[in-house]
């Protein structure tokens, strides 16, 4: 029987020990058993991975890069293993969580130490990025997506819609003047975004249709959350989510602009995770807890039932 994994296992316990009989006591082997295993790990290989003197025992360079390369495999597979833990079981381990700046900023932090003091066992890891990223390449469990999903292969659970709403600061307004129709924004600085998945366009409702009015202004920002704060600074007119800019509407930081041109659309928002036939309990136990007290800012109240 090829039994790779636990010589794997066995050759990292003695790096750690530093001795045979070390690794034996924390693997509960006999010290012969892990000093045949090592030797036919190194016949296998065919490489010294372990110095043995009579003093003392040392990795020699291939051991060493060896131990680079198996420690993370074998803590993968450990957590994979945990992964399918029983229902019934306390979620623990590791969540990894991507999420875009805004969504992070304003929906998640503020409900993850309610998350935490439920799950106590549970270590998030949250990146926060704008940047499309793949879920095996970083590694994360969920994935939070706003707008049209691409064919992935991936499940997706629905968490809500994000309205969209024009908006600039006072100062800039009282500087530039309010326009009253879209098409006056070519007169205007429109502050954009940065990356590929961008569109120089802005829809309004006009005469009972939906156009799509290009926009221009010599400010590009790589996320939503610069975007925003540029708009407060008085650098010009965004168009953001409405959960994005909640606060600085309620706090007259933002105002928004040509609601009688606002075309009512929307983008879904989602979290995408693998699709395995059994999730891990802390994956399972966090897609639940997004769907009871997530609240997306400027959006209207679930209703239950």
């Amino acid at each position: 029987m090829d039994n790779r994994f636990g010589e794997m296992q066995i050759f990292l316990a003695v790096a750690q020990s530093g001795s045979f009989a070390g690794a034996a006591r924390a693997l509960r082997l006999t010290p012969s058993a892990v000093s045949r295993a090592i030797a036919r790990l190194e016949a296998r290989l065919g490489a010294q991975l372990v110095s043995r003197t009579t003093r003392a025992l040392a990795l020699t360079a291939e051991g060493e890069l060896y131990r680079e390369r198996v420690a993370g495999l074998v803590a993968e597979i450990d957590e994979v293993e945990r992964g399918f833990a029983r229902a019934d079981e306390a979620p623990r381990g590791p969540l990894r969580i991507n999420a875009s700046v805004p969504f992070g900023t304003q929906c998640l932090l503020p409900i993850l130490p309610r998350f935490q003091a439920l799950h106590p066992g549970v270590t998030l890891d949250l990146a926060l990025s704008d940047t499309l990223v793949d879920l095996v390449e970083e590694r994360a469990d969920i994935a939070i997506r706003i707008g049209p999903l691409r064919d992935t292969g991936l499940k997706a659970k629905k968490l809500g819609r994000s309205a969209m709403a024009v908006v600039a600061s006072p100062a800039y307004l009282q500087e530039r003047g309010e326009p009253v129709h879209p098409r006056q924004l070519a007169q205007h600085a429109c502050l954009r975004f940065s990356f590929r998945r961008s569109v120089d366009t802005w829809p309004f409702l006009v005469d009972g249709m939906v156009v799509h009015r290009p926009i221009d202004g010599v400010f590009m920002g790589n996320s939503g959350e610069v975007v925003r704060m540029m708009a407060a600074a008085g650098g010009g007119i965004a168009r953001l989510g409405r959960f994005h800019v909640a606060a600085d509407l309620a706090s007259g930081r933002l105002v928004e602009i040509l609601r009688d041109c606002n075309p009512g659309d929307h983008e879904d928002i989602h979290a995408l995770y693998a699709g395995h036939q059994r999730l891990a309990s802390r994956i399972r136990a966090f897609l639940d807890f997004l769907d009871a007290h997530l609240r997306l800012p400027g959006a209207p109240p679930k209703i239950s039932g």
